[in-house]
């Protein structure tokens, strides 16, 4: 990747690990990245073996004052921003930096909706886990260590989706009239073309 406007990323169907070690390494470089669908992100291993780790993670605590932390989030978006938290060197200010320059959400917030969203060929599920091997999807674990919105968050997920149906239908719809009308005005356009493509156009 190179350095640019934000880059938006689509968490679906990627390898958790994966995914936050590439995004770490460009926070680091300067890029503002935003991963949204982090509900859909995968761990390997299957839920209970998940569930397992996680419990243990859970019980790190201080000993004399657990309000002090370590602090276990429980939302799918807070837990991957801690993982990659954990690659950014956060204790110094450019991991500070860096961490500032990510934002993490559950399903596709209205802003982003409308903007292109990117994959990250190298860590996804399909590439990287072999076929039959067990995964987590990181809404379900997160559904079982107690967040609360999972039945929310695929509510409005269901929406977002019907909307940008629509869209697409309409898109559709006018990409098909644009070709007719260019293959109708094919003859009279002739000439223009020919003085277009001399101009350099």
């Amino acid at each position: 990747m190179v350095l640019e406007k934000p880059i938006l990323i689509d968490c679906r169907d990627h390898l958790h690990g994966r995914l936050c070690s590439v995004v770490a390494k460009e926070l680091l470089a300067g890029q503002k990245i935003i991963l949204v669908r982090c509900e859909e992100m995968v761990i390997s291993g299957s839920l209970v073996r998940n569930q397992t780790k996680y419990a243990q993670f859970r019980n790190k605590r201080m000993n004399t004052n657990p309000r002090r932390g370590p602090f276990h989030f429980k939302s799918p978006a807070r837990i991957v921003w801690r993982t990659i938290r954990g690659m950014v060197h956060q204790k110094t200010a450019r991991g500070q930096a860096a961490i500032g320059r990510l934002s993490t959400f559950e399903g596709i917030p209205h802003p982003y909706d409308k903007m292109k969203r990117k994959v990250i060929p190298a860590a996804l599920r399909v590439v990287r886990l072999k076929p039959g091997r067990k995964y987590t999807k990181m809404g379900d674990l997160a559904n079982n260590v107690g967040w609360k919105h999972k039945e929310l968050v695929d509510r409005l997920e269901d929406k977002r989706r019907a909307k940008s149906e629509v869209y697409f239908q309409k898109k559709k719809a006018a990409a098909s009239l644009k070709e007719k009308a260019e293959a109708a005005a094919a003859g009279d356009l002739v000439k223009v073309n020919e003085v277009l493509s001399a101009a350099g156009y």
